[in-house]
């Protein structure tokens, strides 16, 4: 439904990973961005996996479920800004020459296929360009980040977005939603990490003068930290998640339970990976030459696994990076409406839906 007097769509934010589904809608005032919105519903395993929806009639009626009881203003709108799945998706930091957007729009696709590792006929491409030199008027090429999708897993979720009544005008990717969240007024001009650690999966992503720069899914997870305590203290999994939250990784009230033990080996390697995307990024950004000499300044920890006890702490220790907790509401007015009031913590699972409601309520189409 449009807004009166206004030609704009009122868009939303809706947000699809393995396990659930979170809505989100905005409204842009003089003071800046409320939310009036809010939901989440979750869904068995099954439905979708790993990104790939395995059961498009159960997703459409969670979906149809999500819009009709959120808590708050009531959704008067079908317009919707979507999530794509991160760990699908394949974005890369490319050189061409100056040339005008019309020119780019040809280009960069057959630019594209030296970089990506699908046939280019079977993807959808979108590029942005990136300012990487600063005012240097010398410099005669242009930096674009590429993002690329498979054509069937966009399809698939544009398909159940429909058949549930929306019209999805907005679709990125994870990453891109995170980042506008978290970053304030999307200023930040030091590299800085940003680790979005879910039930199902994990975003790593390095964000430096403006732009994403690099990214990728970690094979390590939240559901992992509770199936580990389940497996080796021989517990049932609603236990194993009450012991995660209540002890965390440092000691807690049942003494005869050990999780950082059980947790060691996940977060040693959760570690090792960082620091291997770190290495990789570092030995990939030489033309980048106006950040290349900036070392990285933090990392930022958002999704629903972030708030793990001594999580921040373990991995500052280990990779000899300050490590903090993002604001999803950075960019947004707390709202007064009591049924919208959520705990920081709870708030940081609602990172991507918060970032494509800013986007939509932006009119960013």
């Amino acid at each position: 439904m449009l807004t009166f007097l206004n030609l704009q769509p009122e868009i939303f934010g809706l947000d699809i990973n393995d396990l659930s589904i979170k809505v989100a809608k905005l409204r842009k005032k003089r003071a800046g961005f409320y939310l009036v919105s809010l939901n989440e519903v979750i869904m068995k395993p099954g439905i979708v996996k790993e990104g790939v929806i395995l059961d498009k009639e159960a997703l459409i009626k969670h979906i149809k479920v999500a819009l009709s009881t959120v808590k708050g203003e009531r959704l008067s709108t079908n317009y919707a800004a979507m999530s794509l799945p991160e760990e699908r998706s394949f974005s890369q930091v490319i050189q061409m020459p100056k040339m005008t957007q019309g020119e780019l729009k040809t280009a960069v696709p057959f630019e594209a296929e030296n970089y990506i590792p699908l046939p280019i006929e079977n993807v959808y491409l979108d590029f942005q360009e990136i300012d990487v030199h600063g005012q240097d008027s010398s410099v005669n090429h242009m930096d674009l980040l590429i993002n690329v999708m498979p054509k069937n897993i966009v399809d698939s979720y544009l398909y159940c977005s429909k058949k549930a009544g929306l019209v999805p005008c907005i679709m990125e990717v994870e990453s891109q939603a995170i980042v506008t969240a978290l970053v304030k007024n999307k200023k930040i001009l030091e590299p800085t990490i940003f680790i979005d650690l879910g039930q199902d999966n994990t975003s790593f992503i390095i964000f430096s003068g403006g732009s994403i720069r690099f990214t990728s899914s970690l094979s390590v997870y939240s559901g992992q930290f509770t199936k580990a305590i389940s497996e080796k203290l021989g517990i049932d999994a609603n236990e194993a998640e009450k012991l995660k939250i209540m002890c965390g990784l440092v000691p807690g009230k049942e003494k005869k339970y050990n999780v950082k033990q059980c947790l060691d080996p996940i977060l040693y390697g959760l570690a090792s990976e960082i620091k291997k995307y770190i290495n990789f990024y570092k030995g990939h950004v030489g033309h980048e030459y106006f950040y290349s000499d900036k070392k990285i300044e933090k990392i930022i920890l958002s999704g629903g696994g972030a708030y793990l006890k001594g999580l921040a702490k373990f991995l500052s220790d280990e990779i000899a990076i300050p490590v903090e907790f993002g604001d999803p509401f950075i960019n947004v007015q707390v709202s007064k409406d009591r049924s919208l009031r959520i705990t920081r913590e709870k708030a940081l699972s609602f990172t991507t839906a918060i970032g494509l409601a800013l986007r939509g309520a932006n009119n960013e189409i």
